[in-house]
């Protein structure tokens, strides 16, 4: 049997030990990929990509703005250190943040002009680095693509979202 194009760049010798395997690490080496060069234009920009997942969280609640745990639960990945990650935000500018009147222990933060601007002009680059990246491949493909990542992730995610609902009910 001819070795797969992940054997080949991994230049494994034997076959992977099950295909369950060869799927985690090929979405493994794919996410590498993909996501080097969208870590690249970011850093040309002065941002990292755990900021510009916060900026785009907080540019669809510019209006309200979010507490810091609203922010992590719908970041791209988990971050423990969300606290320092606004900090760097708001000292480039990016961010403000403000007290609740009616509880001064909760935090909101908001997008700034500043980071409307810069998200302003990252919006074109990313779209047209997602498009590049994904040229080769049909609508059809993309979709089916998408399919299966969601069938993948579900059970995870469900069980994460029972998690929660447990810890928010105790």
């Amino acid at each position: 049997m001819a070795k797969s194009l992940l054997q080949q760049e991994l230049q494994k010798r034997k076959p992977f030990e099950c295909p369950e395997q060869e799927v985690t690490l090929n979405l493994l080496r794919t996410a590498d990929f993909v996501s080097r060069e969208g870590h690249s234009l970011l850093e040309r920009h002065g941002i990292s990509g755990q900021q510009y997942n916060v900026l785009r969280i907080l540019r669809g609640h510019r209006e309200t703005g979010l507490p810091c745990q609203k922010i992590v639960a719908q970041m791209m990945t988990q971050t423990p250190d969300i606290t320092r990650l606004v900090d760097r935000l708001e000292a480039g500018g990016f961010v403000g943040r403000e007290r609740t009147e009616q509880d001064r222990r909760l935090v909101i933060v908001h997008i700034t002009a500043v980071g409307m601007d810069l998200l302003a002009q990252l919006d074109e680059p990313v779209l047209n680095m997602h498009r590049g990246q994904m040229k080769h491949m049909t609508r059809a493909e993309l979709a089916e693509l998408n399919r299966l990542l969601e069938k993948l992730r579900r059970p995870v995610t469900e069980a994460v979202v029972s998690v929660r609902k447990k810890a928010c009910s105790t």
